[in-house]
């Protein structure tokens, strides 16, 4: 089995398994030279087989395979050709994140992880899934953007490797749940820009992103 394969399906299960999606809810891809592997539409992301994962030309969009590719394939496609600096794309349907971003509001940084790891957060408006609207406007922002949410819908996160394209998805979604918590408890205190900016100077966080790259 390949590495790309291996890391799939390691992450696929692990998006399951820690209540990021629900059943065949959420896709995720790869980078493979001038193809992506991608997880095939309709299938229960921890029930994929090492041969389900669907090989698809990124440049041209053409597959080969019986099995069709994740409906959100556009959008994926999209994420390769404007970003060559990104292997891997995470797309899932977090709970709070959702939560936060259906009720109108950002996810602010709460805690240092956030600010520190994740460099920008864009949002888009609501865009009906899988169609060439939504491709286009992922397009739009992932040149230079980590984190990105769809408002009604889900969240998208890219990576130099899929390690870091999932722990992006964590801490949006940990960053969604402790701003739902207190802002159920009072008013909330955001970090500011200089204390998110001290926070990405520190060189323990600069190790641990190095880490995530590897």
């Amino acid at each position: 089995m390949s590495k790309v394969i291996q890391e799939l399906q390691k992450y696929a299960k692990e998006l399951v398994s820690s209540g990021l999606v629900v059943g065949a809810g959420g896709n995720l891809s790869m980078r493979d030279g001038d193809y992506m592997y991608i997880s095939p539409s309709g299938f229960d992301l921890k029930e994929i087989a090492d041969h389900e994962w669907v090989k698809v030309h990124i440049e041209t969009g053409h597959y080969e395979s019986k099995i069709r590719p994740s409906s959100e394939v556009l959008m994926h496609l999209e994420c390769f050709r404007k970003n060559p600096s990104i292997n891997a794309c995470l797309h899932a349907h977090p709970t709070y994140s959702v939560a936060v971003a259906t009720a109108g509001k950002d996810i602010p940084p709460l805690f240092p992880d956030f600010p520190a790891m994740v460099k920008k957060v864009g949002y888009i408006d609501y865009v009906i899934p899988t169609t060439s609207l939504l491709a286009e406007k992922v397009a739009e922002l992932v040149s230079d953007t980590d984190v990105m949410i769809m408002r009604n819908h889900g969240v998208l996160t890219v990576g130099k490797t899929m390690k870091e394209a999932f722990f992006f998805m964590q801490l949006t979604e940990e960053s969604a749940k402790v701003f739902t918590y207190s802002s159920i408890l009072g008013q909330p205190r955001i970090l500011t820009e200089d204390e998110c900016s001290a926070l990405r100077d520190l060189s323990a966080e600069k190790y641990r992103a190095r880490l995530l790259e590897r």
